[in-house]
C-alpha cells in the first residue's frame, strides 16, 4: 500500500529539499516541496523533477498526486 511516508521518502532520496511534507488517504496525495532545485524552473518543470524521484510509482501505484512547489525564497514569502 502506498503511504504518504513512502512517497515522502522517495522524494527526499531523489532530491535535496529544505521542506517536504506529504499527506494523503492511500489514493490521493498532496505534497509540499521546497527546494533550491526549483529556481528558474516553470511549474511544469518543477513537477517533472518531483515525478522523476517517484519513477514508475507514478504509473503503477500512485493514483493522484497534487503538488505545491516552492524555492526557499518563495516559501519564506508564503509564511
Amino acid at each position: 500500500m502506498v503511504t504518504p511516508e513512502s512517497i515522502r521518502l522517495n522524494i527526499a532520496q531523489g532530491m535535496a529539499t529544505e521542506h517536504l511534507s506529504v499527506a494523503g488517504d492511500g489514493q490521493h496525495f498532496e505534497a509540499l516541496v521546497v527546494s533550491e532545485a526549483f529556481a528558474g524552473k516553470s511549474r511544469v518543470q518543477r513537477h517533472q523533477l518531483v515525478y522523476q524521484t517517484l519513477g514508475d510509482r507514478m504509473r503503477a501505484e500512485i493514483h493522484a498526486l497534487s503538488m505545491k512547489t516552492y524555492t526557499p525564497q518563495e516559501w519564506q514569502s508564503q509564511k
